[in-house]
C-alpha cells in the first residue's frame, strides 16, 4: 500500500503540503526547472515541519488512538531489527504450543544482555491472521512467563514492548485459561528478582497489555495509549454504541500525558515529528536510549530492593479514602 493510503484523516493539511512539495521537486528536476524553486521548497519544508508539530501537539484522545494503530507504526520485530545487535528467539510455552502474537528471546543492546518480550501484530494479511492482530492466546503469556523466569535465573534484565488491543477473547482462549495465566504472569513479574522495564509502543489495551506490564519502570511512546478497555468497547458498554468512541476515549484518560500525571507511568518517550511511523529508525533510537538509561540505573540495585520497590510502586496506585 502506498504511503498516502496510510495517512490519517486529520493529516489532510500535511498531505496537501507534501503533495505540493513533491510537485515542485519534480518541476525542479525537469530540464526546464527553475533554480529559484530550491528556496521555495526549503521554506515549504520548514512550514511542513511546523504544521506537523502543531497538529501532533494538539491531537484529541481518539486521534491518539488512531496514531497508535497506524498500519506503518513500528512493531516489536521492527524495533528488534533496528535496536538489537543480536536476537535469539525462544519459542513455545512447553504446555500447548507457540503463539506468534508474543515474541520472546535473548537480545543484546550494546553492552547489555536482556530478555526481550513483546507483542507483535503482523504486517501483511497472512501475518496478521497468524498473530491474531496482536491478541495473544494463553500460550503466548505462558511463553512470556517461562522466558522471564529463565532470565531471572541468570540475573538478566527483562524488557517488554506492549502493543495489543487485548488478549484474544475467543472460546478456545477462555478454555485454556487466558484470565488465569495473565493473573499468574502479573504475580510472577511482581516478584521476579531481576530488573524489568515495560514500554507501551502502540496499543496498550486491557489485561492483554497489563499481563506483561508489571515492571520497575513503565514508559510510553508519546502517541501510544494505555487503558483498561478500548474506546469502542467502553462506548458499547456505557453508551450502547461504538459511534461514541471519541467520547469514551476522552473519558478514559488513556494518553501518555494523562497517565504520567496520574503516576501510572514513569516517563514519556518522545516520538519523531508526525509519529513513529514517519521515522522508525529515529523512534527506535530514542527507545533504545531510554532502555539503556534505565538499565544503567536498575542493574545497580540489589534484587531484593528491586522487588520491594516494585511492590510499593504498584501498591500506591489510585486514590483511597478510609
Amino acid at each position: 500500500m502506498s504511503a498516502a493510503v496510510q495517512r490519517l484523516s486529520f493529516e489532510k493539511p500535511i498531505l496537501e503540503l507534501e503533495a505540493r512539495i513533491d510537485a515542485m521537486k519534480a518541476d525542479l528536476a525537469s530540464p526546464n526547472g527553475k533554480p529559484e524553486l530550491r528556496e521555495e521548497i526549503t521554506e515549504l519544508r520548514k512550514t511542513l515541519l511546523r504544521l506537523q508539530r502543531e497538529i501532533y501537539a494538539s491531537l484529541t484522545p481518539w486521534e491518539t488512538v488512531e496514531v497508535s494503530r497506524h498500519p506503518n507504526r513500528p512493531q516489536t520485530l521492527d524495533y528488534i531489527d533496528i535496536m538489537c545487535d543480536e536476537f535469539v528467539e525462544l519459542h513455545g510455552d512447553r504446555f500447548f504450543g507457540d503463539d506468534p502474537a508474543v515474541r520472546t528471546g535473548w537480545a543484546k543492546l550494546d553492552d547489555f544482555k536482556v530478555m526481550l518480550v513483546g507483542h507483535h501484530k503482523g504486517r501483511n494479511v497472512k501475518e496478521r491472521q497468524q498473530c491474531n492482530f496482536g491478541c495473544a492466546h494463553p500460550e503466548g503469556y505462558r511463553k512470556a512467563m517461562r522466558t522471564m523466569k529463565l532470565a531471572a535465573k541468570f540475573n538478566v534484565p527483562i524488557v517488554t514492548l506492549i502493543d495489543t488491543p487485548g488478549a484474544f477473547p475467543g472460546v478456545a482462549s477462555e478454555e485454556r485459561g487466558v484470565a488465569t495465566i495473565i493473573a499468574e504472569l502479573m504475580y510472577e513479574m511482581s516478584v521476579l528478582p531481576t530488573a524489568i522495564i515495560c514500554i507501551i509502543i502502540g496499543e496498550g489495551g486491557s489485561g492483554g497489555a497489563v499481563g506483561i506490564g508489571v515492571g520497575d519502570r513503565v514508559a510510553m511512546l508519546e502517541h501510544s495509549y494505555y487503558s483498561v478497555i478500548s474506546p469502542e468497547g467502553c462506548a458499547g458498554i456505557l453508551w450502547k454504541g461504538a459511534e461514541y468512541k471519541d467520547k469514551a476515549a476522552e473519558a478514559l484518560k488513556m494518553r501518555s500525558k494523562d497517565l504520567l500525571r496520574f503516576g501510572v507511568i514513569d516517563e514519556i518517550i518522545e516520538e519523531p515529528v508526525g509519529g513513529a511511523h514517519r521515522d522508525p529508525h529515529l523512534a527506535a533510537s530514542r527507545l533504545k536510549q531510554h532502555i539503556r538509561g534505565q538499565l544503567k540505573e536498575l542493574v545497580r540495585i540489589p534484587p531484593e530492593q528491586l522487588v520491594q520497590k516494585r511492590y510499593e510502586k504498584f501498591r500506591h496506585f489510585g486514590v483511597f479514602v478510609e
